[in-house]
């Protein structure tokens, strides 16, 4: 956190395997910096406790990442409706970290409301570590990023009316 803060970072991405280290969480809401905090294997009352050590702080600047740390995580267990239940319990934007393989989940992610996503990236999938066959090569994450850019479009206000695309059919 010391050498982040020092080097000026835009914000502090706080990894899963942190989320009860309440010191740890504390000593990062204290910079100041916007927090990315990640909840993979936590229950919500282990992300509340998370998220009110921070807020303690005086920090208010959070994003809640819902998350599964698998690599790569099932798709089954991916439970994309805690993005909603986050979002029920918190007031602040909630985003998904993803170790799925592809790049629908993170499509589906944002349909269903996250407004952040960390995807793991490599230039080569076949390469060596535990992280690598859970990323997206270049063609992937260019293909994933257009995916949820037309997504967002596609979300509109929610209103039901006649759009004007229809006004000739109506």
């Amino acid at each position: 956190v010391d050498l982040l803060h020092a080097l000026d970072v835009a914000a502090l991405k706080i990894p899963s395997g942190e989320i009860d280290n309440l010191n740890f969480l504390a000593h990062a809401g204290r910079t100041g910096r916007p927090v990315i905090l990640s909840t993979g294997m936590s229950n919500l009352s282990e992300v509340e406790a998370a998220v009110r050590t921070i807020e303690s702080t005086g920090n208010s600047q959070l994003v809640i990442l819902h998350c599964v740390s698998s690599y790569p995580s099932p798709v089954n267990e991916t439970n994309l409706r805690a993005i909603e239940t986050l979002a029920a319990a918190f007031p602040y934007p909630i985003g998904y970290s993803d170790h799925t393989p592809g790049v629908e989940i993170p499509w589906a992610a944002v349909a269903r409301g996250a407004v952040m996503i960390e995807k793991h990236f490599t230039l080569d999938r076949t390469a060596d570590g535990p992280d690598h066959q859970a990323s997206l090569e270049p063609n992937e994450l260019i293909e994933m990023v257009r995916g949820i850019r037309s997504i967002e479009l596609a979300m509109g206000d929610g209103v039901k009316r006649a759009q004007p695309c229809e006004e000739d059919c109506r």
